[in-house]
């Protein structure tokens, strides 16, 4: 019984979300729920001492990192940047390779640091008219950018200053870069599989004849506009992001030691905390501030007439990020609290492999929340510690959990259900029936690739 309670909650916000409703109002329903039908007395005490303080304790970690990304990804849209990224690759690449190119504008985007959610809206126009001129099918433009931005770049590269990549540093002490191996042979295999899938599906549209189709929600004017800057001075930002990450991560422990202690007057006691734990946030952080500091130096004119409106949308964009999937947090506490998340978790210990039991895990959490960052901190929450003590008896680098995680959290998230989905097929004015299939191939590849990954760990040893 308690199973079936643990499985009706989760059950009740995937409906929700699928519905669209707020996941914020939903997440503490669904799991307060849960507790009122397995310790109807614990509601009120679980609600503030499991759910709040969860989602708080997220918030205060990783919230800095929505904000700034936000904001950077915004300065980049309204200083033209973006604009001159895509053209410049459409350029390089070629007209014919359309798919290619609008992949390869997002993974710019997003390994330099621009919100998955931000490369969607400044992607999306040059899709839509580059596939309306080369006849291609406006219902594969989903697949296409979720490819990009939706993929590798998200959890895999290493390095990557997505919050995917982030998480896992707080539960295994390690850095945005670890496993580099592993993470780049990912990312080939998505990219090449995922290209190859896409132009296939390309192909046999046209041998039907299929065109771009008759198309009116949401159909943007065709991209023309004023001078764009220079390609170089607008790669240059994320250039700086990616290097400031690299650079901080290595000066940082130098810096600052083991610990760092906060002894101010106007503290009782002293306040300390281990480096290690927050390497990774405050590396990623510092590299978006000088991102937003070389955008503004590079583009003030045009950054300065569009700043307020733009910060505003940004701000507001990344709170209600922040707040959702820090929501989903608190739903995950509350639910690895109840006596049916220990059949679960009993369930998985039944996997032999360590790896195999955290992707698995990560997967299936991520797939039932719709979302990576939130199943992934679900799963690592409950579970992070049995994952250490399985590795370490296996002589299994945290580095390769790490990156297992990551990987795994981008996989089933992508669910019809998934905030980054819904807005996707929003901004390209489709439904799920006619664009969906094409987001879910890339997902079962990402999914595909976790395992690849972890079979060329256990042969060759490579991570």
């Amino acid at each position: 019984m308690s199973l079936l309670i643990i499985l009706f909650a989760l059950g009740l916000l995937i409906f929700a979300a699928y519905r669209g409703h707020s996941v914020i109002l939903f997440a503490p329903i669904a799991a307060l729920l849960a507790v009122l039908l397995t310790h109807p007395a614990l509601v009120a005490p679980v609600y503030v001492g499991v759910f709040m303080d969860k989602m708080v304790q997220f918030i205060k970690l990783y919230f800095p990192v929505f904000m700034l990304g936000a904001l950077f990804g915004k300065l980049i849209e309204i200083s033209g940047f973006a604009r001159a990224i895509v053209a410049s690759t459409i350029d390089l690449v070629g007209k014919q390779r359309a798919m290619l190119s609008i992949v390869l504008v997002c993974v710019a985007l997003t390994y330099g640091g621009v919100s998955l959610f931000v490369a969607v809206f400044a992607v999306y126009p040059f899709a839509s008219e580059l596939f309306r001129q080369l006849h291609i099918p406006k219902r594969l433009i989903p697949g296409t950018i979720a490819l990009g931005a939706f993929s590798f770049t998200m959890d895999s590269l290493p390095g990557t200053p997505q919050i995917q990549n982030i998480i896992p540093t707080t539960f295994f002490g390690t850095t945005t870069w670890a496993a580099p191996w592993m993470g780049s042979i990912g990312s080939a295999f998505i990219l090449v599989s995922g290209i190859a899938y896409l132009e296939w599906r390309r192909r046999a549209a046209s041998s039907r004849g299929e065109g771009y189709g008759n198309h009116t929600l949401n159909e943007p004017m065709p991209v023309t506009g004023a001078r764009l800057p220079n390609v170089w001075v607008a790669v240059s930002p994320l250039l700086v992001v990616a290097v400031a990450n690299k650079f901080l991560t290595g000066w940082i422990p130098t810096a600052f030691g083991k610990t760092y202690v906060i002894a101010l007057p106007g503290l009782a006691n002293p306040v300390t905390g281990e480096v290690a734990s927050v390497v990774a946030i405050w590396a990623v952080e510092g590299a978006l501030l000088l991102g937003i500091a070389s955008v503004l130096l590079f583009a003030w004119t045009n950054v300065t007439t569009g700043f307020i409106e733009g910060s505003k949308s940004a701000i507001s964009g990344s709170l209600l990020a922040a707040m959702n999937t820090a929501s989903e947090y608190g739903f995950g506490a509350v639910i690895a609290a109840l006596p049916g998340f220990a059949i679960v978790a009993h369930a998985l210990t039944g996997i032999p492999n360590p790896l195999i039991n955290e992707a698995v895990a990560v997967t299936v959490l991520a797939g039932i929340t719709g979302s990576a960052s939130g199943g992934m901190s679900i799963a690592l929450a409950a579970m992070a510690n049995q994952f250490i003590q399985s590795a370490q008896a296996a002589g299994i680098p945290l580095e390769v959990l790490h990156r297992i995680a990551a990987m795994a959290s981008g996989g089933m998230d992508t669910l019809p259900h998934n905030g980054a989905v819904i807005t996707l097929l929003a901004v390209s004015g489709l439904t799920h029936r006619q664009a969906y299939l094409d987001i879910f191939a890339v997902t079962c590849l990402k999914t595909v690739a976790v395992f690849v990954v972890i079979a060329l760990y256990l042969v060759f040893g490579i991570y």
